[in-house]
Protein backbone atom coordinates (compact mmCIF):
# COMPACT_ATOMS: atom_id res chain seq x y z
CA UNK A 1 0.00 0.00 0.00
CA UNK A 2 2.79 2.40 0.90
CA UNK A 3 4.55 1.77 -2.41
CA UNK A 4 1.29 2.41 -4.24
CA UNK A 5 0.91 5.77 -2.51
CA UNK A 6 4.47 6.75 -3.36
CA UNK A 7 3.97 5.77 -6.97
CA UNK A 8 0.79 7.84 -7.12
CA UNK A 9 2.65 10.86 -5.72
CA UNK A 10 5.44 10.53 -8.26
CA UNK A 11 3.21 9.92 -11.27
CA UNK A 12 0.75 12.66 -10.36
CA UNK A 13 3.52 15.21 -10.03
CA UNK A 14 5.39 14.19 -13.14
CA UNK A 15 2.39 13.85 -15.43
CA UNK A 16 0.74 16.92 -14.00
CA UNK A 17 3.54 19.04 -15.35
CA UNK A 18 3.03 17.93 -18.92
CA UNK A 19 0.00 20.04 -19.51
CA UNK A 20 -1.30 23.53 -19.32
CA UNK A 21 -4.57 25.24 -19.82
CA UNK A 22 -6.18 27.65 -22.20
CA UNK A 23 -9.91 28.18 -22.67
CA UNK A 24 -11.51 25.01 -24.09
CA UNK A 25 -9.32 22.50 -22.30
CA UNK A 26 -5.86 23.38 -23.62
CA UNK A 27 -6.95 25.03 -26.88
CA UNK A 28 -7.65 28.69 -27.52
CA UNK A 29 -11.27 29.78 -27.91
CA UNK A 30 -10.73 31.74 -31.11
CA UNK A 31 -7.47 33.15 -32.46
CA UNK A 32 -8.09 36.55 -34.08
CA UNK A 33 -9.62 39.63 -32.49
CA UNK A 34 -12.81 39.44 -34.56
CA UNK A 35 -13.40 35.81 -33.60
CA UNK A 36 -12.56 36.42 -29.95
CA UNK A 37 -14.87 39.43 -29.89
CA UNK A 38 -17.70 36.96 -30.58
CA UNK A 39 -16.56 34.32 -28.05
CA UNK A 40 -15.00 32.09 -30.70
CA UNK A 41 -17.66 32.29 -33.43
CA UNK A 42 -16.03 31.61 -36.80
CA UNK A 43 -17.21 28.37 -38.44
CA UNK A 44 -20.15 29.93 -40.26
CA UNK A 45 -19.09 33.59 -40.34
CA UNK A 46 -16.18 34.97 -42.33
CA UNK A 47 -13.64 37.16 -40.53
CA UNK A 48 -11.24 37.80 -43.40
CA UNK A 49 -7.66 36.59 -43.14
CA UNK A 50 -8.06 35.32 -39.59
CA UNK A 51 -10.51 32.62 -40.83
CA UNK A 52 -7.59 30.44 -42.02
CA UNK A 53 -7.89 28.12 -39.01
CA UNK A 54 -11.49 28.65 -37.90
CA UNK A 55 -12.80 27.69 -41.36
CA UNK A 56 -10.43 28.13 -44.32
CA UNK A 57 -13.35 28.16 -46.79
CA UNK A 58 -14.37 31.56 -45.40
CA UNK A 59 -11.23 33.46 -46.42
CA UNK A 60 -13.16 34.11 -49.64
CA UNK A 61 -14.75 37.09 -47.87
CA UNK A 62 -11.69 39.19 -48.81
CA UNK A 63 -11.67 41.24 -52.02
CA UNK A 64 -7.95 41.23 -52.88
CA UNK A 65 -5.18 40.79 -50.32
CA UNK A 66 -5.53 41.12 -46.55
CA UNK A 67 -2.87 41.04 -43.85
CA UNK A 68 -3.82 40.74 -40.18
CA UNK A 69 -1.33 40.71 -37.35
CA UNK A 70 -1.82 41.12 -33.63
CA UNK A 71 -2.00 39.15 -30.44
CA UNK A 72 -3.81 38.36 -27.22
CA UNK A 73 -2.81 39.35 -23.70
CA UNK A 74 -4.01 36.30 -21.80
CA UNK A 75 -4.34 36.39 -18.00
CA UNK A 76 -5.48 33.22 -16.22
CA UNK A 77 -6.15 33.21 -12.47
CA UNK A 78 -5.59 29.73 -11.01
CA UNK A 79 -5.66 28.67 -7.37
CA UNK A 80 -5.03 25.19 -5.98
CA UNK A 81 -5.99 23.84 -2.57
CA UNK A 82 -4.63 20.39 -1.80
CA UNK A 83 -5.29 18.35 1.36
CA UNK A 84 -2.90 15.67 2.57
CA UNK A 85 -2.58 13.54 5.74
CA UNK A 86 0.00 14.66 8.28
CA UNK A 87 1.08 11.07 8.86
CA UNK A 88 0.71 7.59 7.47
CA UNK A 89 -0.62 5.80 10.58
CA UNK A 90 -4.11 4.27 10.35
CA UNK A 91 -6.96 4.49 10.81
CA UNK A 92 -7.51 8.21 10.19
CA UNK A 93 -4.47 10.50 10.48
CA UNK A 94 -4.93 14.25 10.78
CA UNK A 95 -4.92 16.28 7.58
CA UNK A 96 -3.66 19.65 6.44
CA UNK A 97 -4.59 21.82 3.48
CA UNK A 98 -2.19 23.97 1.46
CA UNK A 99 -3.58 26.73 -0.79
CA UNK A 100 -1.58 28.70 -3.35
CA UNK A 101 -2.21 30.88 -6.40
CA UNK A 102 -0.24 30.21 -9.58
CA UNK A 103 2.02 33.12 -10.53
CA UNK A 104 1.85 32.11 -14.22
CA UNK A 105 -0.78 34.75 -14.82
CA UNK A 106 0.24 36.77 -17.91
CA UNK A 107 0.99 35.52 -21.42
CA UNK A 108 1.22 37.07 -24.90
CA UNK A 109 -0.15 34.94 -27.76
CA UNK A 110 0.71 36.09 -31.31
CA UNK A 111 -1.24 35.74 -34.55
CA UNK A 112 -0.31 36.64 -38.15
CA UNK A 113 -2.52 35.88 -41.18
CA UNK A 114 -2.01 36.76 -44.85
CA UNK A 115 -4.59 35.90 -47.52
CA UNK A 116 -4.75 36.77 -51.20
CA UNK A 117 -7.26 36.24 -54.00
CA UNK A 118 -5.53 34.58 -56.97
CA UNK A 119 -8.56 34.75 -59.25
CA UNK A 120 -12.33 34.34 -59.02
CA UNK A 121 -11.95 30.68 -58.06
CA UNK A 122 -8.76 30.33 -56.00
CA UNK A 123 -7.52 31.88 -52.75
CA UNK A 124 -4.38 31.17 -50.74
CA UNK A 125 -2.25 32.63 -47.97
CA UNK A 126 -0.02 31.85 -45.01
CA UNK A 127 -0.22 32.31 -41.26
CA UNK A 128 1.30 31.65 -37.86
CA UNK A 129 -0.65 31.46 -34.60
CA UNK A 130 -0.29 30.51 -30.96
CA UNK A 131 -3.13 28.00 -30.59
CA UNK A 132 -2.80 26.51 -27.10
CA UNK A 133 -0.81 25.85 -23.96
CA UNK A 134 0.27 27.92 -20.96
CA UNK A 135 1.17 26.54 -17.55
CA UNK A 136 1.22 26.86 -13.78
CA UNK A 137 3.87 28.29 -11.48
CA UNK A 138 3.89 27.33 -7.80
CA UNK A 139 7.53 28.13 -7.04
CA UNK A 140 6.46 30.11 -3.99
CA UNK A 141 5.03 26.91 -2.43
CA UNK A 142 8.34 26.12 -0.77
CA UNK A 143 7.51 24.79 2.70
CA UNK A 144 7.53 21.05 3.43
CA UNK A 145 3.82 21.35 4.24
CA UNK A 146 2.97 22.92 0.86
CA UNK A 147 1.18 20.44 -1.34
CA UNK A 148 1.75 22.22 -4.67
CA UNK A 149 5.35 20.86 -4.81
CA UNK A 150 6.82 24.08 -6.31
CA UNK A 151 5.39 22.94 -9.63
CA UNK A 152 6.28 24.97 -12.72
CA UNK A 153 4.94 23.88 -16.11
CA UNK A 154 4.96 25.30 -19.61
CA UNK A 155 3.27 23.85 -22.68
CA UNK A 156 3.25 26.04 -25.80
CA UNK A 157 1.67 25.21 -29.14
CA UNK A 158 2.32 27.17 -32.34
CA UNK A 159 0.78 26.39 -35.73
CA UNK A 160 1.86 27.40 -39.23
CA UNK A 161 -0.62 27.03 -42.10
CA UNK A 162 -0.95 27.63 -45.84
CA UNK A 163 -4.63 27.61 -46.93
CA UNK A 164 -5.83 26.73 -50.41
CA UNK A 165 -9.48 27.46 -51.21
CA UNK A 166 -11.57 26.80 -54.31
CA UNK A 167 -14.78 28.80 -54.85
CA UNK A 168 -17.47 28.20 -57.40
CA UNK A 169 -20.66 30.22 -57.37
CA UNK A 170 -21.84 30.18 -53.72
CA UNK A 171 -19.81 27.15 -52.61
CA UNK A 172 -16.28 27.26 -51.16
CA UNK A 173 -14.05 24.34 -50.20
CA UNK A 174 -10.77 24.88 -48.37
CA UNK A 175 -7.86 23.03 -46.80
CA UNK A 176 -5.12 24.35 -44.53
CA UNK A 177 -2.16 21.99 -44.15
CA UNK A 178 -0.73 22.54 -40.66
CA UNK A 179 2.81 22.36 -39.35
CA UNK A 180 2.67 22.37 -35.55
CA UNK A 181 5.55 23.19 -33.22
CA UNK A 182 5.26 22.52 -29.52
CA UNK A 183 7.48 22.85 -26.46
CA UNK A 184 7.14 21.30 -23.04
CA UNK A 185 9.10 22.26 -19.93
CA UNK A 186 8.80 20.43 -16.61
CA UNK A 187 10.15 21.56 -13.25
CA UNK A 188 9.04 20.60 -9.74
CA UNK A 189 10.23 19.46 -6.32
CA UNK A 190 8.71 16.27 -4.93
CA UNK A 191 9.00 16.88 -1.19
CA UNK A 192 7.61 13.69 0.32
CA UNK A 193 8.96 14.25 3.82
CA UNK A 194 5.74 13.03 5.38
CA UNK A 195 6.22 9.61 3.77
CA UNK A 196 9.81 9.29 4.96
CA UNK A 197 11.34 10.01 1.55
CA UNK A 198 13.85 12.82 1.07
CA UNK A 199 12.91 15.63 -1.36
CA UNK A 200 13.55 14.88 -5.02
CA UNK A 201 14.15 17.64 -7.56
CA UNK A 202 13.42 17.27 -11.23
CA UNK A 203 14.08 19.68 -14.07
CA UNK A 204 14.16 18.24 -17.57
CA UNK A 205 14.72 21.41 -19.53
CA UNK A 206 12.66 21.90 -22.67
CA UNK A 207 11.33 19.12 -24.89
CA UNK A 208 9.99 19.98 -28.33
CA UNK A 209 8.46 18.39 -31.40
CA UNK A 210 7.25 19.27 -34.89
CA UNK A 211 4.31 17.44 -36.42
CA UNK A 212 1.69 17.92 -39.12
CA UNK A 213 -2.06 17.93 -39.54
CA UNK A 214 -4.75 19.69 -41.54
CA UNK A 215 -7.98 21.68 -41.34
CA UNK A 216 -10.80 21.16 -43.85
CA UNK A 217 -13.51 23.77 -44.39
CA UNK A 218 -16.73 24.12 -46.33
CA UNK A 219 -19.07 27.07 -46.75
CA UNK A 220 -22.20 27.92 -48.72
CA UNK A 221 -23.61 31.43 -49.02
CA UNK A 222 -27.04 32.51 -50.27
CA UNK A 223 -29.22 35.59 -49.64
CA UNK A 224 -27.36 36.73 -46.51
CA UNK A 225 -27.15 33.23 -45.06
CA UNK A 226 -23.76 31.51 -44.64
CA UNK A 227 -23.50 27.87 -43.62
CA UNK A 228 -20.11 26.43 -42.71
CA UNK A 229 -18.51 23.18 -41.58
CA UNK A 230 -14.97 22.39 -40.43
CA UNK A 231 -12.82 19.39 -39.53
CA UNK A 232 -9.46 19.63 -37.72
CA UNK A 233 -7.26 16.54 -37.58
CA UNK A 234 -5.60 15.20 -34.45
CA UNK A 235 -1.89 16.05 -34.21
CA UNK A 236 0.37 13.75 -32.18
CA UNK A 237 3.30 15.45 -30.43
CA UNK A 238 6.18 13.44 -28.95
CA UNK A 239 8.04 15.47 -26.35
CA UNK A 240 11.33 13.62 -26.51
CA UNK A 241 11.12 11.56 -23.32
CA UNK A 242 9.70 14.33 -21.14
CA UNK A 243 6.92 12.27 -19.54
CA UNK A 244 8.86 9.06 -19.08
CA UNK A 245 11.94 10.94 -17.90
CA UNK A 246 9.86 12.76 -15.30
CA UNK A 247 8.28 9.61 -13.88
CA UNK A 248 10.72 6.73 -14.21
CA UNK A 249 13.73 8.00 -12.23
CA UNK A 250 11.57 8.48 -9.13
CA UNK A 251 9.72 5.21 -9.67
CA UNK A 252 13.11 3.52 -9.67
CA UNK A 253 14.15 5.35 -6.50
CA UNK A 254 10.94 4.87 -4.53
CA UNK A 255 9.53 1.53 -5.66
CA UNK A 256 10.54 -1.90 -6.89
CA UNK A 257 8.94 -1.36 -10.29
CA UNK A 258 12.19 -0.26 -11.91
CA UNK A 259 12.81 2.17 -14.75
CA UNK A 260 10.79 2.15 -17.94
CA UNK A 261 7.46 1.65 -16.16
CA UNK A 262 5.77 4.54 -17.98
CA UNK A 263 6.45 4.74 -21.71
CA UNK A 264 4.04 7.28 -23.24
CA UNK A 265 5.59 10.59 -24.27
CA UNK A 266 2.86 11.69 -26.67
CA UNK A 267 0.48 14.55 -25.92
CA UNK A 268 -1.93 15.05 -28.82
CA UNK A 269 -3.72 18.14 -30.02
CA UNK A 270 -7.27 16.75 -30.25
CA UNK A 271 -9.47 16.28 -33.29
CA UNK A 272 -12.24 18.85 -33.73
CA UNK A 273 -15.27 19.12 -35.99
CA UNK A 274 -18.19 21.50 -36.13
CA UNK A 275 -20.86 23.38 -38.06
CA UNK A 276 -22.01 26.98 -37.95
CA UNK A 277 -24.19 29.57 -39.63
CA UNK A 278 -24.59 33.32 -39.80
CA UNK A 279 -27.33 35.52 -41.20
CA UNK A 280 -26.84 39.15 -42.23
CA UNK A 281 -29.68 41.60 -42.68
CA UNK A 282 -28.82 45.22 -43.34
CA UNK A 283 -26.07 46.02 -40.80
CA UNK A 284 -26.95 43.21 -38.38
CA UNK A 285 -25.40 39.72 -38.27
CA UNK A 286 -26.25 36.88 -35.91
CA UNK A 287 -24.15 33.72 -35.80
CA UNK A 288 -24.05 30.33 -34.11
CA UNK A 289 -21.28 27.69 -33.92
CA UNK A 290 -21.52 24.09 -32.69
CA UNK A 291 -18.34 22.02 -32.37
CA UNK A 292 -16.96 18.90 -30.71
CA UNK A 293 -13.45 18.53 -29.26
CA UNK A 294 -12.40 14.88 -29.06
CA UNK A 295 -10.21 14.70 -25.93
CA UNK A 296 -11.11 11.05 -25.31
CA UNK A 297 -9.04 9.93 -28.34
CA UNK A 298 -6.15 12.35 -27.77
CA UNK A 299 -3.03 10.57 -26.52
CA UNK A 300 -1.96 11.68 -23.06
CA UNK A 301 -5.26 13.37 -22.26
CA UNK A 302 -7.27 10.14 -22.52
CA UNK A 303 -4.91 8.49 -20.00
CA UNK A 304 -6.18 10.99 -17.45
CA UNK A 305 -9.88 10.76 -18.14
CA UNK A 306 -10.43 13.94 -20.14
CA UNK A 307 -13.91 14.02 -21.65
CA UNK A 308 -15.08 15.22 -25.05
CA UNK A 309 -16.41 18.76 -25.13
CA UNK A 310 -19.42 20.16 -26.96
CA UNK A 311 -18.91 23.90 -27.42
CA UNK A 312 -21.79 26.18 -28.45
CA UNK A 313 -21.02 29.83 -29.29
CA UNK A 314 -23.42 32.60 -30.28
CA UNK A 315 -22.53 36.07 -31.46
CA UNK A 316 -23.94 39.32 -32.81
CA UNK A 317 -22.31 42.01 -34.94
CA UNK A 318 -23.51 45.48 -35.93
CA UNK A 319 -21.33 46.82 -38.75
CA UNK A 320 -21.22 50.12 -40.63
CA UNK A 321 -18.70 51.28 -43.23
CA UNK A 322 -16.70 53.04 -40.52
CA UNK A 323 -16.97 50.74 -37.51
CA UNK A 324 -18.43 47.58 -36.03
CA UNK A 325 -19.31 46.24 -32.59
CA UNK A 326 -19.56 42.58 -31.54
CA UNK A 327 -20.72 40.56 -28.57
CA UNK A 328 -20.62 36.84 -27.94
CA UNK A 329 -21.14 34.01 -25.49
CA UNK A 330 -19.91 30.41 -25.53
CA UNK A 331 -20.62 27.49 -23.23
CA UNK A 332 -19.39 23.92 -22.74
CA UNK A 333 -18.92 21.34 -20.05
CA UNK A 334 -15.45 21.12 -18.55
CA UNK A 335 -13.13 18.61 -20.19
CA UNK A 336 -11.91 17.75 -16.67
CA UNK A 337 -14.41 15.77 -14.60
CA UNK A 338 -14.22 13.55 -11.51
CA UNK A 339 -12.59 10.24 -12.47
CA UNK A 340 -13.62 8.35 -9.33
CA UNK A 341 -16.20 6.16 -11.06
CA UNK A 342 -14.37 5.72 -14.36
CA UNK A 343 -12.75 2.52 -15.59
CA UNK A 344 -9.40 3.95 -16.66
CA UNK A 345 -5.91 2.47 -16.49
CA UNK A 346 -4.48 4.95 -13.98
CA UNK A 347 -5.85 5.25 -10.45
CA UNK A 348 -8.72 7.75 -10.16
CA UNK A 349 -6.99 9.66 -7.36
CA UNK A 350 -3.81 10.00 -9.41
CA UNK A 351 -5.66 11.34 -12.44
CA UNK A 352 -7.74 13.69 -10.30
CA UNK A 353 -4.52 15.10 -8.83
CA UNK A 354 -3.04 15.53 -12.29
CA UNK A 355 -6.09 17.38 -13.56
CA UNK A 356 -6.61 19.66 -10.55
CA UNK A 357 -2.97 20.52 -9.83
CA UNK A 358 -1.08 20.13 -13.08
CA UNK A 359 -3.75 20.97 -15.62
CA UNK A 360 -6.96 22.63 -14.38
CA UNK A 361 -8.60 22.73 -17.82
CA UNK A 362 -12.05 23.27 -16.32
CA UNK A 363 -13.22 26.55 -17.87
CA UNK A 364 -16.80 26.32 -19.16
CA UNK A 365 -18.27 29.65 -20.35
CA UNK A 366 -16.98 32.83 -21.98
CA UNK A 367 -18.37 36.34 -22.39
CA UNK A 368 -16.94 38.54 -25.13
CA UNK A 369 -17.08 42.10 -26.42
CA UNK A 370 -15.29 43.47 -29.48
CA UNK A 371 -15.19 46.05 -32.20
CA UNK A 372 -13.54 47.35 -35.36
CA UNK A 373 -12.61 50.84 -36.46
CA UNK A 374 -11.83 51.47 -40.14
CA UNK A 375 -9.30 54.26 -40.53
CA UNK A 376 -9.68 53.95 -44.31
CA UNK A 377 -10.58 51.35 -46.92
CA UNK A 378 -7.16 49.77 -46.44
CA UNK A 379 -6.41 50.10 -42.71
CA UNK A 380 -8.50 48.93 -39.76
CA UNK A 381 -8.01 47.81 -36.18
CA UNK A 382 -9.89 45.16 -34.20
CA UNK A 383 -10.15 44.98 -30.41
CA UNK A 384 -11.68 42.29 -28.20
CA UNK A 385 -12.23 41.51 -24.54
CA UNK A 386 -13.09 38.06 -23.24
CA UNK A 387 -13.88 36.89 -19.71
CA UNK A 388 -14.32 33.34 -18.44
CA UNK A 389 -16.02 33.25 -15.01
CA UNK A 390 -14.42 31.26 -12.21
CA UNK A 391 -15.04 27.52 -12.11
CA UNK A 392 -14.37 25.52 -8.94
CA UNK A 393 -13.70 21.79 -9.26
CA UNK A 394 -13.12 19.51 -6.26
CA UNK A 395 -11.97 15.89 -6.60
CA UNK A 396 -10.32 13.24 -4.41
CA UNK A 397 -6.54 13.19 -4.69
CA UNK A 398 -4.19 10.19 -4.50
CA UNK A 399 -4.54 10.19 -0.69
CA UNK A 400 -8.35 10.23 -0.97
CA UNK A 401 -8.46 13.81 0.30
CA UNK A 402 -9.96 16.89 -1.35
CA UNK A 403 -8.05 18.72 -4.06
CA UNK A 404 -9.66 21.86 -5.49
CA UNK A 405 -8.87 23.96 -8.55
CA UNK A 406 -10.30 27.46 -9.00
CA UNK A 407 -9.81 28.93 -12.45
CA UNK A 408 -10.94 32.09 -14.24
CA UNK A 409 -9.55 33.95 -17.28
CA UNK A 410 -9.39 37.46 -18.70
CA UNK A 411 -7.95 38.38 -22.09
CA UNK A 412 -7.50 41.40 -24.35
CA UNK A 413 -6.88 41.08 -28.09
CA UNK A 414 -5.76 43.64 -30.68
CA UNK A 415 -5.26 43.24 -34.39
CA UNK A 416 -4.18 45.52 -37.25
CA UNK A 417 -5.54 44.78 -40.72
CA UNK A 418 -4.22 45.94 -44.08
CA UNK A 419 -6.41 45.36 -47.14
CA UNK A 420 -5.48 46.22 -50.70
Amino acid sequence: MRKTIKLAVVAALALGTTSAFATNGSTMNGLGAKTRGMAGVGIGMGHGAESILANPALITSIKGTEISFGGTLFMPDVENANTMPTGMAPPAPATMTSTHTSTADTFVIPSISVVTKINDNFYTGIGMWGTGGLGVDYRDATAATDMQFQMVTSLQIMQFGVPLVYKTNNLSIGITPIVQYGTLDINYVADLTMTGVAPLTYGAGVGSDISTGFNLGLSYEIDGLTIGAVYKSKIDMDYDGQLAAAINPMINALTALGTGFYKNDTLSTPEEYGVGFSYTMDKHTIALDYKKINWEDAKGYKDFGWENQTVIAVGYEYATEAWAVRIGYSDSDSAVQDNSAKNIDAAPGLTNTFNALGFPGNIESHYALGGTYNFSKTVSIDLAYMYAPEVTSTFKNFMNQDITAKHSETSYSAQLNLAF
